[in-house]
């Protein structure tokens, strides 16, 4: 079997978790940017970037995005794909996640369709908005959380020329506390069959590097740090965001799919 370049991915901190929850999860964008150059020499291509506002807070603010995104060019120049993310984590409406992209205007961004369209109402914005990043060469990853999201999206694509094929993230397990499984996978690989679009998967919990390895050995793309995980293969706590991206990396090279340096990927972006 050949396999595709692999993307490997770092998130390093997310929405919800501080440094309360490990002294290493970087907030600020000096600290991002450490954290990025880390990561990429540990073999990662792309920096999935969550930033907070002034009182740590997850936040959308294009200001912010601005900064982050500056202190990591200037840290690894253009090594790392920097992509941002428009997830609500309950504070962000659909208008306002389209309104920070358009203002950041990225050269990646995540979005999770739940988000964008939950409901019939939303879905013709949401598409305009994703036809808007496609002319712009911005490269979109849409967010499922289930299969049946999986399914949804499918329709949707039908429904709506030009936005077929967007690369998929698949997210296994759950902030509630679902700690995910490496079978998990295969219902979000059925429902999506036949698609031909790039896909990627990250995992909540201890288990994250087993369901990256079966992702990995089935042609899909990987993210791991601290966003959804804060343990090693073996059970110890990670001491960084470095380490799952090089426990991922030793995974990838064991089944014999090495991760692919940025100028490799543009393909699979």
């Amino acid at each position: 079997m050949t396999w595709p370049p692999l993307l490997l991915a770092a998130a390093p901190n997310g929405a919800r978790r501080t440094p309360a929850d490990h002294p290493a999860l970087p907030v600020t964008p000096d600290a991002i940017a450490e954290t990025a150059a880390a990561c990429r020499d540990a073999g990662a291509a792309m920096l999935h970037l969550h930033v907070r506002d002034r009182e740590g807070r997850h936040t959308l603010d294009p200001a912010a995005y601005r900064e982050a995104i500056a202190a990591v060019r200037a840290r690894v120049g253009d090594d790392l794909v920097i992509q941002i993310t428009t997830e609500s984590a309950g504070r962000f409406r659909p208008v306002e996640q389209i309104a920070a992209v358009r203002a950041v205007r990225p050269e990646a961004v995540s979005v999770a369709w739940r988000e964008l369209a939950p409901d019939a109402r939303h879905e013709r914005a949401a598409i305009a908005f994703l036809r808007w990043c496609r002319a712009r060469g911005i490269r979109v990853q849409i967010i499922l959380y289930t299969p049946d999201e999986v399914a949804r999206w499918r329709a949707v694509e039908t429904r709506f020329p030009g936005i077929a094929g967007l690369p998929r993230l698949y997210v296994l397990g759950s902030y509630a506390g679902a700690q995910a499984d490496p079978a998990d996978l295969f219902p979000f690989r059925q429902a999506d069959a036949g698609s031909g679009a790039p896909w990627m998967v990250c995992a909540f919990g201890a288990r994250e590097t087993a369901c990256a390895a079966v992702a990995m050995a089935l042609g899909g793309d990987v993210r791991v740090g601290f966003e959804n995980n804060l343990t090693l293969p073996d059970g110890a706590r990670a001491p960084d965001n470095a380490a799952l991206v090089a426990a991922a990396a030793r995974a990838a090279t064991a089944i014999g799919r090495t991760p692919a340096p940025v100028a490799d990927l543009a393909a699979r972006l």
